[in-house]
């Protein structure tokens, strides 16, 4: 059963890196060792697994079947040694999460920092992806345990867990904005020059999506490919930007748009029937605390 794992182990790190050179030095095994290993399971299979005609080595047709099932098997062998280790106490143990970035602005901050305090010995790993498609084939490869994003692409292999309501607002510098104007219309924003997420981002798709509909051109003086971008042009410049009223505080204020975003509703995301570690449970308890709060506000 070892010798079938790693022959298995040798033929996806060669299938994923497309040479046998590259697999051996992140194998840290010796390029011929790793030929006769494949050739091995081949015979085993009686099977041809790999093109080695090209100067890329690719799967066969036999080889992409195989393949499609190794994947499957090696993360469900992965997801049961985490289980073993999975402590429940949570003194020890990991968590892997996707977030998006307007969602990851307010609430990656006091969820860090609440789950820190109470669970100091969990490794905490966070990756923003601009854009909810990125976080979905993560979580079905079993490279993300969580995610937390809109639930805007319902798939049947993802669970999916409403958290909050996330509105836009208009994000302004506290100290050059007038404090009588807490309310704008959609006319009055789009003459103001605003810094905006670039294209790639769903929420700058959203403002687009917005102001065709109010049937008017915005006044866009700056884009950027990062929220702590925006904010810094904020701070520093006369421009505004348009994300979640939550991300209001540190020099920065809210102003209410009229007629209002069309509401999206942030959500958390994990595989459907995936196993669920002690962090995982506590880390979406916690979440789920904190959006709570917001309801308040």
């Amino acid at each position: 059963m070892n010798m079938l794992l790693r022959h298995v182990r040798y033929l996806k790190a060669v299938a994923d890196f497309g040479s046998f050179t590259r697999a051996a030095q992140a194998l840290h095994v010796s390029q011929p060792a790793l030929s006769q290993q494949i050739k091995e399971l081949e015979e085993r299979l009686g099977a041809q697994l790999l093109d080695r005609s090209g100067r890329q080595i690719r799967p066969t047709d036999l080889g992409s079947v195989y393949l499609e099932r190794v994947r499957r098997a090696l993360s469900e062998l992965d997801e049961g040694a985490r289980a073993i280790r999975d402590v429940e106490d949570l003194s020890t143990g990991s968590l892997r999460l996707g977030i998006t970035p307007s969602v990851a602005a307010y609430l990656i901050g006091p969820l860090s920092q609440r789950f820190r305090a109470s669970y100091p010995n969990i490794k905490f790993s966070i990756r923003v992806s601009a854009q909810e498609e990125e976080i979905h084939p993560a979580l079905l490869d079993d490279e993300l345990d969580l995610g937390i994003g809109f639930g805007d692409l319902p798939s049947e292999d993802i669970e999916i867990t409403p958290l909050h309501v996330e509105r836009m607002a208009l994000i302004v510098n506290a100290k050059r904005w007038p404090v009588r104007k807490t309310v704008l219309s959609a006319a009055e924003v789009a003459n103001i020059p605003l810094a905006l997420l670039d294209a790639s981002f769903s929420t700058r798709r959203m403002v687009d999506r917005y102001f065709r509909k109010e049937g008017l051109r915005p006044r866009i003086a700056a884009e950027a490919n990062s929220n702590l971008t925006l904010f810094e042009l904020i701070r520093q410049t006369d421009l505004a930007t348009i994300l979640p009223e939550n991300v209001g505080g540190s020099g920065l204020s809210a102003v209410k748009i009229k007629p209002a975003f069309e509401p999206r509703r942030a959500a958390l995301l994990r595989r459907r029937n995936a196993y669920c570690s002690a962090a995982a449970r506590a880390f979406i308890v916690m979440t789920q605390q904190i959006v709570a709060t917001f309801a308040n506000r």
